[in-house]
């Protein structure tokens, strides 16, 4: 019986142990946005506000994107904009693959919901202390029309992240 028990108490520390260390401190702030029907719709910006207050260490900024079987693409195009608190804007395009060539998403996920972690900008060195606001929006459009596509099927969940670099 007190074998049984000693080898409970090692059993236990060890998963705690497994816990502390699976942890990761890099995460300086994760936000998500769900969207209703998974849609996305044109033209409506996704905002996150966070403050910076360290202005030495660089950063990774990610967007993370969850999208379901219902997502019709293979890429997807963004416009993104980092208002800065000093009034200053940095505005982006940017395209991302979401599928392989055989037509299987990328992304993390067993089931139908992929979670994909896309870089937005590597090792980043926020200038200027206080509230920064993030502002993401779709740029899809069918091949040879000008409008952007009303309502983005497939998208889920919008988020923004930072990480410490290591």
């Amino acid at each position: 019986m007190e074998t049984i028990l000693k080898k409970n108490k090692l059993f236990v520390f060890l998963i705690t142990l497994l816990f502390l260390f699976s942890c990761s401190d890099k995460i300086e702030f994760t936000k998500y946005k769900s969207l209703s029907n998974a849609s996305w719709e044109a033209n409506k910006n996704i905002s996150f506000e966070f403050e910076i207050s360290d202005t030495i260490s660089p950063k990774n900024l990610f967007i993370n994107l969850r999208n379901n079987k219902d997502y019709p693409y293979s890429n997807l195009y963004v416009i993104t904009e980092l208002n800065f608190p000093n009034g200053d804007k940095i505005i982006d395009t940017l395209q991302y693959e979401m599928a392989d060539n055989s037509g299987q998403f990328l992304g993390k996920g067993f089931t139908d919901i992929k979670e994909n972690k896309l870089f937005y900008k590597e090792e980043k060195v926020f200038p200027v202390s206080g509230k920064y606001v993030f502002n993401i929006r779709h740029a899809m459009r069918k091949n040879g029309e000008v409008n952007t596509i009303p309502f983005l099927q497939g998208v889920q969940d919008v988020g923004f992240s930072i990480e410490k670099t290591e």
